[in-house]
């Protein structure tokens, strides 16, 4: 990516004016980065978090403004408050520092408990767990939202079997309903191969733009499908939205529970409630003769819990119709409720509820959430 082409993108933005300064947003300062990867273009827009909604026009256009220009395909800005200078240095080693203390949430007034799932690595099955668990509640008669937050790997449009941008209203965007649930992911808005070539700060812009430009409504839970790892998403919902807690799902075996104790362990430094771990793809059962066979081993999810002196939330068996399933676009706890795979995610879904209960009847009192 030429210099010349990036100079060129940007005084292609000194058309758009910053309402606020009179100034084009190339002047007021207010273009973070420009970044292009062939025919896709990204852009940061750093503003003061109190102008995010007045500013949704200025980035509608500086998109519609990239797309006009030649060779340009697909344009893609976000709003961020977050300066790539500001980021903290990392501590050296031996070093310890305090977490970062929890900010005052602005977010999502109207959602009574949200929830991040959440795991040390990839590769656990924690966008699964978070759909079904999802779906499993909504099941129970509560009113659930999903939003996926894996800015670079999105799962949710094939989970759900939904391929449709999301509409809007006025200037925020509507979930899209599916399953009894109300969902948003980036995946909705970018073709499903399209690489999401993204540094920390345009995340988390794109994080909070769609928990506060999205029209969620009033909601008992908002499922939250987090990355894997510990990062920039990990810390911006932490601090930009007060989380009910977080559910940290690992396979059995030894390396998968390393990456779950650094889930926890961080969650703990940033003052989030850990609700408990799942122990996914507990088991092995053949689909043809029924046989059981620990192929990650067994139970190491429920003795790290108790290790952690964290609860442990349920285990969910390894079968080919949670796979196909997910991969048709119709998730087994839906489809076929009445199957053990569905069965477990309805006693994962009770589980979290109580532990979010127990956790909001000791903040303060309020509105209680039955599981009947």
């Amino acid at each position: 990516m030429s210099g010349e082409r990036i100079g060129a993108l940007r005084e292609a933005l000194r058309a758009i004016i910053d309402p606020a300064s009179g100034k084009d947003i190339v002047a007021a300062g207010l273009v973070e980065g420009i970044e292009q990867k062939g025919s896709l273009v990204q852009v940061a827009l750093v503003v003061p978090r109190e102008r995010a909604a007045s500013m949704e026009p200025v980035r509608r256009a500086v998109e519609a403004t990239l797309a006009r220009q030649p060779g340009i395909t697909n344009a893609t800005a976000v709003l961020t408050a977050h300066r790539a200078g500001a980021a903290q240095t990392p501590p050296r080693p031996g070093e310890s520092r305090p977490a970062e203390p929890r900010q005052t949430a602005t977010l999502l007034p109207e959602v009574r408990a949200i929830v991040a799932i959440a795991s040390g690595k990839g590769g656990v099955g924690k966008s699964t767990v978070a759909v079904n668990l999802a779906v499993a509640l909504a099941r129970l008669g509560r009113t659930v939202g999903l939003l996926d937050a894996d800015i670079y790997g999105p799962s949710l449009p094939r989970m759900l079997g939904l391929a449709r941008r999301p509409e809007m209203a006025g200037e925020k965007l509507l979930p899209i309903p599916a399953w009894g649930l109300k969902a948003m992911s980036i995946g909705f808005l970018v073709e499903e191969e399209t690489p999401m070539i993204w540094r920390g700060p345009m995340v988390m812009g794109a994080l909070e733009q769609m928990l506060g430009q999205v029209v969620w409504g009033k909601l008992d839970f908002l499922i939250v499908d987090m990355p894997p790892g510990t990062g920039d998403a990990q810390l911006t919902m932490a601090q930009r939205v007060k989380l009910a807690g977080a559910v940290i799902v690992s396979t059995p075996q030894d390396i998968a529970l390393i990456d779950a104790r650094r889930g926890v362990r961080m969650f703990e430094r940033t003052h989030v409630p850990v609700l408990g771990l799942v122990e996914n793809m507990s088991v092995f059962i053949c689909p043809h003769c029924g046989g059981r066979s620990e192929i990650f081993g067994h139970g190491g999810a429920r003795k790290e819990a108790a290790r952690l002196g964290v609860p442990f939330l349920g285990e969910v068996p390894l079968l080919l119709a949670i796979r196909e399933t997910g991969d048709q676009g119709t998730p087994i706890a839906a489809s076929e409720p009445e199957s053990a795979a569905a069965q477990a995610f309805a006693a994962l879904a009770a589980n979290v509820a109580e532990a979010v209960e127990r956790g909001l009847a000791a903040s303060g009192p309020g509105p209680r959430i039955t599981i009947s």
